[in-house]
């Protein structure tokens, strides 16, 4: 009966969450249901207080830099007039006839620069309309350019990527964010190929067909609300922060970190292990370096500079207590006795560490409608067990963290998925005008990315 009650919390957590109710009010709920239907409602109040509100705040502890840099870094390009620059730079060199790549590379230089993947929404959706009326394409094609250049390869797969799905793994194995670099690109570079191609041919069938860009129903410029213009900003500059994000992090986690001597640190935090937060310092610094360039950079040009940094600030609340929410009632769930049937199928799926927490890391993702948040339970729950599995198979920790973020990022975008419905309504569109090309980008050829990064990762280790 306990793991029957686990399922039907989860079920009922996807079900609710596709109808709209925040996973806020939604995770302790579930949670509650399953003790309740566990028979362990004795136990409802201690789970909620010392299980449930522990993990959340344990990972806000953890994770709260990023989040909150991330946001502010995010809304700081945008008003600083960088991305806009960014894009139109690129769209100005590959020209309207190829705005599925325009959309989807000015997508993807944002968010592999460390903006945040809904702000990226935001700023490119007026730009992708327009060339995509100039060009022709129907406008259905946008969601999944956007999803393409946003959701995948920069979020899960690049080496260094800021996002916080490549975050999320380094204190569970001491990795960085630079894990893997070759399996890493390598998938990129087939979710990228792929994707493309996929959304090419749809563009190609449609104008055979004779279908244009289509009328539009619903004006979303509103959508674009506090956006501040602040004009156009050199591009040269514009990119600045953006390989300050992977050059600052790069330079701590290979350099200057390594050579200095954390010993001193034993007294003062004796339960700290430097190895195992290094990767999340290097990034924290990298953003603060960012966060200031981009201030510097446009001082006296802002116009209202206090409220784009409020607006960063309060942008990050809403993503890390979802994610934190999720979570608690992961470590709730975990809690329970017929969790244990769970943890010992899912790790006993393979013999291969790999596929077992690719397996995992899916099915998490695709119930929570997150990436993050999938990930955050599948390795709060089971991440010590998959690195002694990968120790006793002399697999690499840089592996597991590359397959973990790669996995996380396949079924976090199925219908319910927040990121998803956000997306649309930005566009304009419905799920049955641009799931299907939604789908196929972020979650079929990623999982040929993932398969083939098993399958390097078996063969050949870590590169």
């Amino acid at each position: 009966m306990g793991t029957l009650a686990i399922i039907i919390s989860l079920a009922l957590l996807m079900f609710f969450a596709y109808r709209g109710i925040s996973v806020l009010i939604l995770a302790p709920i579930m949670a509650a249901v399953a003790i309740l239907l566990s028979g362990d409602m004795v136990y409802m109040m201690p789970q909620y207080t010392e299980t449930f509100m522990s993990a959340l705040g344990g990972y806000i502890l953890k994770f709260f830099p990023i989040f909150l840099l991330g946001a502010l870094f995010g809304q700081l390009m945008v008003d600083s007039g960088s991305a806009s620059s960014i894009s139109n730079w690129i769209m100005n060199k590959l020209g309207h006839k190829r705005a599925i790549l325009t959309v989807v590379l000015a997508c993807a230089v944002l968010t592999y620069g460390g903006v945040s993947l809904f702000v990226v929404a935001f700023a490119i959706y007026p730009i992708a309309k327009s060339m995509f009326q100039a060009a022709n394409i129907p406008k259905r094609l946008i969601p999944g350019a956007i999803a393409l250049g946003s959701f995948t390869f920069t979020m899960t797969a690049l080496p260094g990527t800021p996002s916080i799905q490549n975050a999320i793994p380094i204190p569970f194995f001491g990795t960085n964010v630079f894990a893997a670099p070759g399996i890493g690109m390598i998938s990129g570079f087939i979710m990228f190929a792929l994707g493309c191609m996929w959304l090419q041919s749809r563009a190609n069938k449609a104008h055979k067909h004779g279908e244009g860009y289509g009328i539009d129903t619903q004006e979303q410029e509103k959508l674009q609300d506090g956006v501040t213009s602040q004009g156009q900003m050199p591009v040269f500059l514009a990119f600045l922060p953006l390989l300050l994000v992977i050059g600052v992090n790069a330079l701590f986690t290979y350099i200057v970190f390594p050579n200095m001597d954390f010993s001193g640190l034993n007294e003062l935090y004796p339960k700290l292990d430097p190895t195992k937060q290094t990767g999340l310092w290097a990034l924290v610094i990298a953003l603060v370096v960012a966060c200031l360039s981009l201030i510097l950079l446009r001082l006296g040009k802002w116009n209202n500079l206090k409220e784009t940094v409020n607006k960063g600030a309060l942008g990050s609340m809403l993503p890390i207590f979802n994610t934190a929410s999720e979570v608690g009632y992961g470590a709730v769930i975990a809690s329970l006795a017929g969790f244990v049937i769970i943890r010992d199928m899912v790790l006993n799926v393979s013999s291969n560490p790999l596929i077992s927490e690719a397996i995992a890391m899916n099915v998490l993702a695709g119930i929570t409608g997150s990436s993050s948040g999938g990930m955050s339970i599948a390795l709060s729950t089971l991440g010590a067990d998959y690195l002694a599995m990968a120790n006793a198979a002399g697999i690499s920790p840089e592996l597991l963290h590359r397959i973990a973020a790669l996995a996380a990022g396949c079924l976090d975008t199925l219908p319910h998925s927040g990121a998803v419905i956000t997306l649309l309504s930005i566009c304009g569109m419905t799920h049955k005008q641009s799931y299907g090309n939604v789908a196929m980008c972020t979650v079929l050829i990623p999982m040929v990315a993932l398969t083939v990064a098993i399958t390097l990762g078996t063969l050949f280790g870590s590169f």
